[in-house]
């Protein structure tokens, strides 16, 4: 007797974000969010101790308040382009597989997403996380998570991880259709390719050499074996393939990271540091991508289309010109599509596939 085929389910991943621009809200969200030790990968009791000690006090407040300048009518710009996303994406694939949309902290939930495709009927699962280059507190995170809700049942589903996309072709095209008319129309002389920052201590942890990373002012300049899975490697990687599209000279463009939090040290350079001596350089009319971020959030809209662009202006520059992200833009639709369906025609790792931890994209 032949079964009839698995029905397939997507499983669309992002980071999260709070629920209100409140005090209250944002603290749930850090609590949840900072409780995590692929984040804040210190001992237990010292991250006990920073977050409720020195960071619950104080932040949520701080950040509700950023939170609201940001805060569009229908919720948080973050959740209100995931969910765009995940329609224009639904009705791509409809009749092809079930759709939903799981947060890493916050809601909706990694376990209300799973349990939705499941109702659906769904037992063979492809799980994209919504972030282009991999990441400990990201990628790693949020697939960690999915798998340990995936074997939480009697019944272990088929579970396939789309890679990170650092360098895919339509990743980097489709930023390259948002960016190239607003860098136009700014009349940039200058782009800076703004991404978010991860302590040095993630970026050696990935270290197959445990000699590489972070050895030499070029360590990032290729991928190899070594770095294969670096992120401050994958993010110089994907300014590359940015900056030859958009016909950027060499010295057109610079790469930075930004949200640095507490005082260990993070991948350099720091976005802070390096806008002040862009300015100094002579750099006028700035443009900033953020290609670390598929969706606009509070890290894109406040942190650099407002405070940077504060900062840059204050340090002697003419202007600074947020360049949108990828949200819901058709050409990023499709390349969310063909992530998927290239997905599954890739081969499969065998028993790490029935066990819901790929080969190829194994947490680290």
């Amino acid at each position: 007797m032949t079964l009839p085929a698995a029905k397939r389910g997507l499983l669309l991943l992002n980071l999260g974000t709070p629920d209100a621009p409140e005090s209250g809200p944002v603290r749930r969200y850090l609590r949840e969010f900072l409780s995590d030790a692929r984040v804040v990968d210190i001992h237990p009791v010292g991250r006990w101790l920073l977050l409720n000690l020195i960071i619950l006090p104080v932040r949520p407040a701080k950040s509700a308040e950023a939170y609201r300048k940001v805060w569009m009518k229908e919720g948080s710009p973050l959740m209100v382009y995931s969910q765009a996303l995940t329609a224009a994406v639904t009705e791509r694939l409809q009749g092809e597989y079930e759709v939903a949309l799981g947060m890493r902290y916050g809601n909706p939930s990694i376990p209300a997403a799973v349990a939705s495709l499941r109702a659906r009927g769904v037992s063979d699962f492809t799980v994209l996380p919504l972030y282009p280059q991999e990441a400990t507190s990201s990628s790693a995170s949020s697939l960690a998570r999915t798998y340990e809700v995936m074997t939480e049942g009697w019944d272990v589903p088929n579970v396939r991880a789309v890679p990170a996309f650092h360098g895919h072709p339509g990743f980097l095209d489709a930023f390259t259709t948002v960016a190239r008319p607003v860098i136009a129309e700014a009349r940039a002389d200058h782009v800076l390719f703004s991404f978010h920052g991860v302590p040095e201590r993630h970026v050696r942890k990935t270290d197959t050499s445990g000699t590489h990373c972070l050895a030499s002012a070029g360590c990032c300049d290729a991928l190899t074996e070594a770095n294969r899975h670096c992120y401050r490697a994958q993010c110089y990687a994907t300014a590359r393939g940015l900056a030859q599209r958009l016909g950027l000279a060499k010295d057109g463009w610079t790469v930075s990271f930004q949200s640095r939090l507490g005082r260990t040290p993070w991948v350099k350079p720091y976005t802070d540091l390096v806008l002040p001596e862009l300015a100094q350089r002579g750099v006028k009319r700035l443009a900033v991508m953020c290609p670390s971020f598929v969706a606009d959030c509070l890290e894109t809209l406040e942190e650099v289309g407002m405070r940077a662009r504060e900062q840059f202006v204050e340090a002697g520059g003419e202007s600074l010109t947020l360049v949108p992200s990828l949200n819901a833009h058709p050409e990023w639709v499709d390349t969310v599509v063909r992530l998927v369906r290239e997905s599954d025609l890739a081969p499969t790792a065998g028993a790490s596939r029935s066990a819901g931890v790929p080969e190829a994209t194994r947490a680290r």
